[in-house]
């Protein structure tokens, strides 16, 4: 079993509060607020690093379906935008909108979408959010 790790100290109430987080390898350490997570202010947000880990996650499981086809990848580019309403029981992550671009030399169209659309049902990270609506649109770059 992996086991990763990351940390977060918050300090005050909610809205004048002030966090700091830092990931288990010390590769991302970072404030946060509520200024940063519910309005433009200065920082990140825990969807924010959920949308990070699910885009990264999302480019290594398609570009390693694709090599198992036969088809490696030169590049894998992706992005998620990570959705969050208000709902009658608070705030929601409502939905995850997946936006990928991969140059794959010698594929065709239908099979790069065929295995695009297995990454997103397929990573770990589309798993853990498995309650989420998450989209996926994705362009084969020549």
């Amino acid at each position: 079993m992996i086991t990763r790790t990351a940390s977060a100290v918050w300090e005050g109430n909610l809205v004048k509060g002030k966090g700091e987080l830092r990931l288990g390898s010390g590769a991302l350490e970072g404030a946060y607020s509520f200024a940063s997570r519910f309005e433009n202010g200065m920082g990140t947000n825990p969807e924010e690093l959920i949308g990070a880990a699910h885009a990264a996650c999302f480019s290594m499981a398609l570009s390693h379906m694709l090599a198992e086809a036969g088809f490696t990848p030169t590049r894998v580019a992706t992005r998620a935008a990570v959705r969050m309403d208000k709902v009658e029981s608070g705030f929601k992550i409502v939905r995850v909108d997946l936006s990928t671009e991969a140059e794959v030399p010698g594929i065709d169209e239908a099979t790069f979408l065929e295995h695009a659309h297995a990454a997103k049902t397929g990573c770990p990270i589309s798993q853990a959010l498995a309650g989420v609506e998450i989209t996926l649109t994705a362009q084969l770059v020549k």
